[in-house]
C-alpha cells in the first residue's frame, strides 16, 4: 500500500492554529451513513507534504474505530478507488458534514488577516508588531516584522504578505494576551523574549513618513 492515513491530532499539534480538527462533540455524534473527510498521505516525501483529503461514508462504528467506503476519486494515489473499503480511527477524521460548535474560534484564526514580512515567514521569528486602523472586514490592522528588515526591504510591497493570523500564532501564541489591543499600538520583544508595549512609539513619523 503506497499511502497511510494522517493522524490529525499530531498534525494539529504541529500547526495548532491552522490545522482544523473536529471537536469531540462532533466526533461523538458520528454514526453509520455519515460522511467524514480523511487525509490520505503518500509514502514519498513530496506526497507527505500535501496528501489528499477525501470523503468516506461510514459503514461501521465501534467506539473510536470506524469502517467506511471511499466516495472520492484519488488524483495521485493510484491504488485508491471509489467504493474501496477503508478502516480508520477518530484520530484520522479531519472534517465532517456537521456544523462544529467550535467553528467560530477556527473562523477567527483563518479569517483574521495580518500583514507580515517575508523575513518573518522565512525565519519563523518575529520581534515587532504594530496595529494601525483596520482596512476592511477581516483586516486586523496588525503588521508583523522580524526586526531584521531595513527600510528598503519594508518599503517594497513584494516583501510583505497578507496571511491568516493563525500562521503567526503557530510561531508564537504569546501575543494572544494583547492581540485585541485597540489600534495605534506597537509592541516589541525584549531581551528575555517577552513582548512589551512601546509607550513612546513615533506615531507622527509612522503616519507621515
Amino acid at each position: 500500500m503506497s499511502w497511510h492515513l494522517d493522524n490529525i491530532y499530531k498534525r494539529n499539534a504541529e500547526f495548532p492554529y491552522t490545522f482544523y480538527i473536529p471537536s469531540k462533540q462532533v466526533i461523538d455524534i458520528l454514526s453509520i451513513g455519515d460522511i467524514v473527510k480523511l487525509r490520505f498521505v503518500g509514502e514519498t516525501e513530496n506526497d507527505d507534504l500535501t496528501g489528499e483529503r477525501m470523503w468516506v461514508k461510514i459503514t461501521e462504528r465501534n467506539g473510536e474505530n470506524f469502517k467506511g467506503i471511499l466516495t472520492n476519486e484519488a488524483y495521485d494515489l493510484k491504488d485508491l478507488e471509489i467504493g474501496q473499503e477503508v478502516l480508520f480511527k477518530a484520530e484520522n477524521i479531519c472534517d465532517t458534514e456537521y456544523k462544529d460548535p467550535a467553528s467560530s474560534e477556527w473562523d477567527y484564526y483563518f479569517d483574521t488577516k495580518v500583514v507580515v514580512s517575508n523575513d518573518v515567514l522565512n525565519k519563523r521569528e518575529f520581534n515587532f508588531m504594530l496595529r494601525d486602523s483596520p482596512n476592511g472586514e477581516h483586516d486586523s490592522g496588525w503588521t508583523i516584522l522580524s526586526g531584521y528588515e531595513d527600510d528598503e526591504f519594508v518599503n517594497n510591497p513584494d516583501n510583505l504578505q497578507c496571511v491568516s493570523i493563525g500562521v503567526i500564532l503557530n510561531i508564537d501564541n504569546s501575543i494572544l494576551k494583547f492581540i485585541d489591543e485597540s489600534p495605534m499600538c506597537a509592541y516589541e520583544r525584549n531581551d528575555k523574549g517577552d513582548f512589551y508595549r512601546i509607550e513612546d512609539y513615533d506615531w507622527d513619523g509612522y503616519l507621515n513618513g
